[in-house]
Parts: C-alpha cells; sequence; structure tokens
C-alpha cells in the first residue's frame, strides 16, 4: 500500500485547492474498484468537495454508467487511453462535479497481454474549461501495489496547476 500518510497529504492538498475554487471532485475506476474515492473520503469534511464515485468495472458499466461508446471499448480494449478519456469526460457529465479522474487497468496477477501486462494502467483527468489530459502507467508489484499506486498517482494528477 501506499504510504497512509502521503496519501493523507495529498487528499489535504486536494480539498484545499478544490474548496479554494468551490469545486467539487468525481471519480470513474475500474481496476481500483473505488478505493480513490475512498482515500478521499475517509478525510472528515469531504461532503464539501467529493461529488460522487462512479465503480464502473464491467465494459458494461461503462457503457450504462459512464456512456463510453461500446465501439471504444472493441476498438481499443477496456484498458485503453480513448477508454480512460471517455470515462472521465463521462464522470464530470454525469455529475455535479467540475474536475473528475478515471483509472482503468490489468491489476494483475491475471488478465495481462503481450500488449497491456499487469500493472499498465490508464488514468485520465477532465476538469471543466480544460482539455482532458491522459497517461499511461506501469507499475510493479503484486495487486495491492499496483492499486495503490494508481491511486496515488490519480491523486497527484487531480492537483490543479
Amino acid at each position: 500500500m501506499a504510504c497512509e500518510q502521503e496519501l493523507t497529504s495529498l487528499v489535504a492538498d486536494l480539498a484545499a485547492q478544490l474548496q479554494a475554487r468551490g469545486w467539487q471532485l468525481a471519480t470513474a475506476e475500474s481496476c481500483t474498484g473505488g478505493l480513490i474515492a475512498a482515500t478521499c473520503t475517509e478525510v472528515s469534511g469531504s461532503s464539501a468537495w467529493f461529488e460522487r464515485g462512479f465503480v464502473t468495472y464491467s465494459n458494461q458499466a461503462k457503457t450504462e454508467l459512464l456512456g463510453v461508446d461500446e465501439a471504444l471499448i472493441e476498438a481499443h480494449g477496456a484498458v485503453s487511453e480513448p477508454v480512460a478519456r471517455a470515462m472521465a469526460e463521462g464522470a464530470l457529465a454525469r455529475s455535479r462535479a467540475q474536475l473528475a479522474v478515471a483509472v482503468t487497468g490489468v491489476a494483475g496477477p491475471t488478465g495481462g497481454s503481450p500488449d497491456k501486462p499487469v500493472g499498465t494502467v490508464w488514468l485520465a483527468w477532465a476538469a471543466q474549461g480544460r482539455p482532458t489530459r491522459a497517461l499511461r502507467c506501469q507499475f510493479e508489484g503484486d495487486r495491492g501495489a499496483v492499486r495503490w499506486a494508481t491511486v496515488k498517482q490519480a491523486l497527484q494528477g487531480l492537483l490543479l496547476p
């Protein structure tokens, strides 16, 4: 697991930034299964800036809850830049939030392929009035290590410049 103190510090910084802007956050999570939302809501008072979380583990959930086009998933796979971007934009569109993060990846130990080995994670961040950003990461370690590294990367990416 990522250092709890480090995650708490990231969440505190994120909370301060969101509250200063009067913004709220939405999360769209696949491989982390809600860990980003849980990490954010571990902090007392998070209801002032955390709007909602979508756990869209299945492709059907990505389509139904976030509006990700089935054809996009078929063409690129669920673990891909286009799907991560669509998830983040869908979370923004289907919430009252002004900032959203999405993660989709292969946490392992099964499910990897030569193109997308275990530890492959796509993250995307969408913010009101800004272009959506995406990042591909290759994390090392077991399932837990990959998931917690994803949480940390997601939180770091949410900190607005």
